[in-house]
């Protein structure tokens, strides 16, 4: 596929929309003023998807769009409103293609003589900016464009070298702002330009965080791949919490489960039957909105009902907020077996 093909696949939509130049899109404001409920009482420490924060951040593709960020015309997760902030940022794209390919032709390499860039592939851990690894660091502050996920913790896209440019890839329940094939082929397009681009996920890339699929598409294009761990949420809010995830005689082994259903499904934890194991401590990430339903089926299965339990949202952030569940569930480690942790702070 050429490069100008790719540019034209990170439009809106691939499947029944068809590419339109920007010109041809009557383009609405920018909404930054509509956030979740949840999030009301106080500010996130991560990137909330239509946040001024996260706009100025990536000002470089907006231009002279930022004056209409506090107007807002309709629902920002609409439809329409994805396709719009596609088509303003596709321009830019396409410049900084153009100007990572000219670096790399006056650097001495003829045209189309010189290899791809790297791909890196960074975990940034739970959100607090000092549990990042210090290879993270330095090719966080190396890159030349980062893609960064909503639960990248502003804390740490504070640390990005000044030229650097970012761009937004976040997903939230019905709302993502790229696709997985969309972000594939932008990850594609600007290592065959020589960048260095860095892929930026919360947790670690390779727990819940899709990096295995954007890692297999890359090497299957000749593009190299290399991954850069980070401390996964169960870790990060494990250990600020004191909770050991396995102990010799209280729980010979740990589970890592995903509290989402595939495609927006009603039913998160198809595979229940096995995890309620008495001897094993069981982890579940995204799990905040599908908890009630999560905690019936654990039940039916045979987990018993006086199990200590707790839920962390926005673990290792100074706003993070706790609930446990179950008698005498954080006296003493003894009382916690089993044990489960709910981490929403996670991919």
């Amino acid at each position: 596929m050429a490069l100008a093909d790719r540019l034209q696949f990170l439009s809106p939509s691939l499947s029944s929309i068809h590419f339109r130049k920007p010109n041809s899109i009557n383009i609405h404001p920018l909404c930054s003023l509509h956030y979740d409920s949840f999030f009301t009482s106080y500010s996130s420490p991560f990137t909330e998807k239509h946040s001024i924060q996260r706009y100025q951040r990536d000002q470089w593709l907006y231009k002279n769009q930022l004056e209409q960020i506090t107007s807002c015309s309709f629902p920002p997760d609409s439809h329409l409103n994805r396709e719009n902030n596609i088509a303003l940022q596709l321009p830019e794209l396409k410049k900084l293609l153009q100007v990572l390919r000219e670096k790399r032709e006056s650097e001495g390499c003829s045209k189309g003589k010189y290899g791809p860039g790297n791909v890196f592939l960074v975990g940034t851990g739970p959100g607090d900016p000092e549990l990042l690894t210090l290879k993270a660091v330095r090719v966080i502050q190396s890159a030349d464009l980062l893609l960064y996920d909503r639960l990248v913790s502003n804390d740490v896209l504070d640390l990005i070298g000044p030229d650097a440019r970012l761009l937004y890839v976040g997903k939230t329940a019905g709302y993502h702002s790229r696709t997985q094939e969309e972000i594939h082929e932008l990850l594609l397009s600007f290592a065959e330009a020589g960048a260095t681009v860095v892929r930026l996920k919360g947790g670690d890339p390779l727990v819940f965080g899709r990096g295995g699929e954007e890692m297999e598409f890359l090497q299957q294009q000749g593009i190299q791949v290399k991954v850069i761990p980070g401390i996964t949420a169960a870790s990060g809010i494990a250990a600020e919490l004191g909770i050991p995830l396995t102990q010799r005689g209280v729980a010979n082994s740990v589970k890592f489960l995903t509290g989402h259903a595939r495609k927006g499904g009603t039913d998160p934890l198809f595979v229940a039957e096995n995890a309620a194991d008495p001897d094993s401590t069981l982890v579940v990430y995204m799990g905040l909105s599908t908890f009630p339903s999560l905690s019936l089926k654990l039940l039916h299965h045979g987990l018993p009902p006086y199990t200590p339990a707790v839920a962390v949202e926005r673990g290792t952030t100074p706003q993070q907020r706790m609930v446990s569940f179950g008698h005498d569930a954080f006296i003493g480690l003894a009382s916690f077996i089993p044990q489960s942790l709910n981490c929403e702070t996670s991919k």
